[in-house]
Order: C-alpha cells, then structure tokens, then sequence
C-alpha cells in the first residue's frame, strides 16, 4: 500500500462531535441470567428475587439513567468506547492500526524518522493518533507526530490540502507552535512538532502528566483550581491576539481550547492550524451548534474562546451552556467578558468580535514583551480557495443549526400536547364540543318536524269544524235511488290558539310556535271526538 493511499470511492466522513443516544427498550433473559444493553457498572444488584418483574423494570431504569449520564457528558460521549458501544458499524475500524500503516510508509521514504512510542489516546479525536520520535542523528531531541484523516468539513481540493499543509511549517509567529514538518495526502494528513514535556494549558490547569491518556487526565480531576489573575491575563491576550492575526490573513480556525494551546515557558501557543484544513469538527461543536447566532467560524473562534478563559477562571468547563450565573471570580472585569460570551443574552445577540474583547479592560493593559515579527505567506489562489472553504464549512453549520433548530421546536410542542395538563384540557374541550353538537342536532330536529307540520296543515286555510251529512233530496221522485251521501269529514284536531291573528309577524317566534305545538300535540285527547254511524245506501233495492 502506497503512503496516504486514496480512500475508497463511497466513504463516509462522519461527524464524531454528533452526540449519540440510546433508550433500552427490553432485556433478555439467557441462561437464567438477565441482561441488557449496556456493560458498563451497573445498578445495584440482588442475588434473591433478580428475576422479578419488578426488580427488572426498576433495574432497566437506572441502567437508562446512567446511560443518559454518559450521553450527555462531554468528554465520555466522545470517548471512543462509548462510540463503539453505541454504534459499532459506524466505529468498527481501528484507527491505530491504520495510522501505525500510513507511518510506517512515511518512514520508508524519510529514513531519518524513528518511533520511540505511540502516545495513546491523549488526545480526544477517534481517527487522529500520536507518536513520540526523534530524528536518528539527534537521539536526546523528542518529537510529536500527529496523524488524522480528512472530516466531514474538508472542501479542500486535493492539490489545495496538499499545498496548504505544508506551507504551515513556514508560518512563524510568537504565539503559534513551530511545525517542524507536514504532508498530506487525499486520504490523511501528517504533522511532525517539538514536543513539550511541560504540556499543554490544559495540562497545567488540571496538573496533569502530558503522556497520560486524555480521560485520565480530564474527565476526572482530583483538584479543581483555576489560575492566576495575571496567567488569565495575559495568556488570553495571547491567544486573543494570535486569533486577530489569523483572522485577518483569511485562514479559517474553528478549534481552540485548552488542550490545543501549547506551553512554552510563560507563552501560549496555538496547535493544531491543519484540522481546520482537513475539513475536522471542533470540540465544542456540540455546544455552539445549538445557537443559530454564532455562525461563522470568527464567531466560533469566540465562543470556544469563552470556555478557555471559563476554564482558566474556575479550573473547570460550564456545567452548562449558556450561563446563568458565574461563581465569584478573581477580578470582575473577568466576569464581564465572561457574560459577552456565554450568557443566554450572548447567544441570543452574536459574539462580540476579537477587536472588541482586546479593547475590554481585562486584557486592554496587558504588556507583550515579545518582539518576534509574524510571517505566513498565503499566495492569492490558495487565499480564494480558503474563504471558499471557510464559507462551505459555516454553511454547513448554518443547515445544521436550522435542523437542531426545527427539532427542537418540534420536541417542545410534542411535550406540551402529551403533558397532563394538555390532555385536561383537551378532555374538557371534548366533553364541551359534544354537549354543543348534541344540542345543535336536537334543535335541528325540532326546526325540521315544525316545518313539516307547517306545510301540511296548509297555513293560508282557515280551521273548520265537522259538518253533518247531507240529507237526500225529495224534490223529482224517481225510481232510481238516490246517490249515497259523501263520508263524513274527519274531526279536526282543537284550535291551536283562540284568537287568530289577521296578519302574521313576518318573523315569527319559532321557539314560541315550537312550544305551543308541541303543548297542543301532548293535551290531544282521543276521547273528545265524536263518534259517527254511516247509512249504507249502496245496496241496490228491488220494488
């Protein structure tokens, strides 16, 4: 395999900032044991009754509120374990043995090279790996090499990424870590540096070895105490200058935190300037991907800015992102950058920009002794097609934040309508629309039964009373019996009202004329009409 071999046609760059989920769902019962989703410590146990229904239900929630735990922590959601366990055919290849490969080639051609030993896992990204070298002639010299493959974010053409990673070992600045050789290729990136046994600022805020692994060194610290007024000073007016200058030469960041902020005597120093190049996330990405106002990479810079100098100040990140209130700090024009940056009011308004937060009075007195001039040539072609990946990168980002923005909306409205409360007032709503419906039908019916006894009664007739029958006539005798007389007419029903009225209210009162009919229908007795005896002449008569 040749060194930095292209990838296979159809990879898939995937994001490993993107927090995972799990729910557990069921457990299984298999050789009289129970088991679950998840090995990991677990909930208490029990040796007598573990088999109980009860017991599993209750043990499947603590199992559930432990994972929830794990999930959302910063640091162990994007351990590469956790990763593994919740999505192992996304995170099934080893990254380690496909780095040792890809080095072992560069070796072959650079035979002055030589591994001492990996340094694993100290740093917090899945597909980038570290060794410690030295060159052969110079045995006593210790040396960091870095190895990473391209992320979701790399719109660099191939030539472009190439070209652009070397030239990092050219840039000279006093707040920038020397990089003492660099080469990529369309399938990883390779970054040789001085190594620090002093560490990083993250190591010296957290008294931490530097060879250590990254969650022995952070996720866990025996002692929490934040630096010095004057250190917090005076490294973040370092830091806030070096991101000045890269913003200024067109160069697209996106990564700072502690951890990439090099110690070096009493001098801060920026690391990592090729992941932004190799298209990687950044750590903080889960954090100020949620806020639809930080969407530019400057604005970036500034939020993970916010954190550095949080963690400077307390020795430890936010708890949560915004902050509502910040603990006592050393000087309260600490605080006052602080709330530029990580208030709800913040987020809600933008970052202020590196300008701005230079001019604010903690960093504004700040002396720097350092007279080394900044060098870092971009040619013009390389300059266009960075700001044309500066801007693929912030609109992903913006795509990203719409989506977080429209399922966060959507979470809300679903826990709204399945509340208690909710489901109340739709019951009660219900019960209200079907008593309205029942009524409105009913008053149907009846308007529907009044005008049918309306129409058929014939409005415009005058009432009659029954007449009797009429006698035959004796006038003219004849031999021919006389025609039979017509039946008599039936009774009409009693007089709906005594006084009849000579013109009718052009709007009558329905309710009115619906309950008189109704009253006249109910006191209808069959017993007041009169009986009848009918002569049947129709029998032919013989003289």
């Amino acid at each position: 395999m040749a060194f930095m071999e292209k990838p296979p046609a159809g990879k898939v760059l995937l994001d490993d900032t993107v927090p995972l989920t799990a729910q557990i769902e069921a457990s299984q019962s298999l050789h009289s044991h129970t088991i679950s989703t998840l090995s990991l410590p677990l909930p208490p146990k029990k040796l007598i009754g573990n088999m109980e229904r009860e017991f599993i239900a209750e043990r499947q929630k603590g199992l559930q509120a432990y994972l929830d735990v794990i999930t959302t922590h910063h640091i162990l959601s994007n351990c590469e374990l956790v990763k593994k366990f919740l999505d192992p055919n996304s995170y099934s290849v080893n990254y380690t043995e496909i780095a040792l490969q890809h080095v072992s080639m560069f070796f072959r051609s650079e035979p002055k090279w030589e591994v001492v030993e990996p340094l694993k896992d100290i740093g917090w990204r899945i597909r980038k790996k570290y060794f410690l070298m030295k060159i052969k002639n110079q045995p006593k010299e210790r040396l960091m090499l870095s190895w990473a493959d391209p992320g979701p974010d790399k719109y660099l053409s191939d030539k472009d990424l190439q070209y652009a990673v070397k030239l990092l070992s050219s840039c000279s600045h006093p707040y920038i870590y020397k990089i003492t050789f660099a080469t990529a290729n369309e399938s990883s990136a390779l970054v040789i540096r001085p190594f620090s046994e002093k560490g990083t600022l993250k190591d010296l805020i957290y008294k931490a070895k530097p060879k250590d692994p990254f969650l022995k060194k952070y996720c866990n610290p025996k002692k929490i105490q934040g630096l010095e007024l004057q250190q917090i000073k005076t490294y973040g007016r370092q830091i806030l200058e070096v991101l000045k200058f890269l913003h200024e030469k067109g160069f697209p960041y996106g990564h700072l935190h502690s951890a990439n902020v090099m110690l070096d005597g009493d001098t801060c120093k920026l690391l990592d300037l090729e992941n932004s190049l190799l298209g990687l996330p950044s750590f903080y990405r889960s954090y100020f991907s949620q806020f639809r106002k930080i969407n530019t990479l400057e604005g970036v810079d500034v939020h993970c800015f916010g954190h550095l100098l949080y963690e400077m100040t307390y020795g430890r990140p936010p708890d949560t992102i915004p902050v509502d209130s910040f603990p006592p700090a050393p000087s309260v024009f600490v605080v006052s950058v602080l709330e530029s940056i990580l208030t709800c009011e913040a987020m809600k308004n933008g970052m202020p920009t590196v300008s701005r937060l230079l001019q604010m009075p903690l960093f504004s007195d700040v002396l720097l002794t350092n007279s080394e001039k900044p060098q870092f040539k971009i040619p013009t072609k390389l300059k266009e097609a960075l700001k044309t990946s500066k801007e693929c990168i912030e609109k992903r980002l913006t795509e990203e934040q719409k989506l977080i923005h429209q399922h966060r909306r959507l979470t809300r409205a679903q826990s709204h309508h399945g509340s208690e409360e909710e489901k109340k007032k739709r019951k009660i709503l219900a019960r209200k629309k079907s008593k309205r419906s029942a009524y409105e039908s009913g008053e149907e019916h009846s308007a529907k039964y009044s005008n049918s006894n309306n129409s058929g009664s014939g409005a415009s007739s005058p009432l009659t009373s029954p007449s009797s029958p009429t006698p035959p006539s004796t006038a003219g005798a004849s031999s021919i019996p006389p025609a039979p007389p017509p039946p008599p007419l039936p009774p009409a029903a009693p007089p709906l009202s005594t006084e009849v009225p000579m013109q009718p209210n052009p709007q009558p009162d329905v309710s009115a004329s619906r309950g008189a009919l109704l009253s006249s229908i109910q006191n209808f007795q069959k017993g007041t009409l009169k009986k009848t005896q009918t002569c049947d002449y129709s029998a032919p008569r013989i003289s």
